[in-house]
């Protein structure tokens, strides 16, 4: 499994039916509206990188309103329960 996490900016006026449009993507598991220099998150996961590709650059790239993205892979997940897990080597 591959996971993007990709940054959107969109036209300020068009953020709620953008993140609806690419939330509906095949391949968006779920897509954030967030403060700060960007307006939406997008997590993509799919099984190869050439499907990241099919999904960014073919389809959400091209949803009306985006105004650029910037897409980063990630290369391990860690959960809280692998954190906590971590934490507690050595207690019993």
């Amino acid at each position: 499994m591959v996971t993007a996490i990709v940054f959107v900016k969109a036209e300020v006026s068009r953020i709620p039916e953008v993140a609806e449009e690419i939330a509906a993507l095949r391949g968006v598991s779920e897509v954030y509206s967030v403060t700060g220099t960007i307006d939406l998150i997008a997590m993509v996961r799919v099984h190869s990188h050439e499907q990241v590709a099919e999904v960014v650059a073919d389809q959400l790239n091209k949803v009306p309103g985006v105004t650029g993205t910037e897409t980063h892979i990630a290369f391990r997940a860690y959960s809280s329960h692998d954190l906590e897990a971590a934490f507690d080597l050595g207690t019993a």
